[in-house]
């Protein structure tokens, strides 16, 4: 596990293993998000990569917005 230190201006540098571990070039965007109190960073999903995601999921009738009707 590495430790980074956040600078005054509130910026991490990514250590170079896990840059190359994980393929990260300059210039590339990755989304940051907090889940369960810790920091996350991803790559943004293409809507081709997200086609299918929901697929088997249980809804609710309270998950639908009954409000909205054409």
């Amino acid at each position: 596990m590495d430790t980074v230190k956040v600078s005054p201006k509130f910026q991490v540098v990514i250590p170079k293993k896990i840059r190359e571990a994980l393929e990260i070039k300059p210039g590339e965007e990755l989304q940051i998000y907090v889940l369960d109190k810790s920091v996350r960073l991803q790559r943004p999903r293409s809507i081709k990569e997200l086609r299918g995601i929901a697929k088997g999921m249980v809804w609710k009738d309270e998950d639908r917005d009954h409000t909205e009707r054409f």
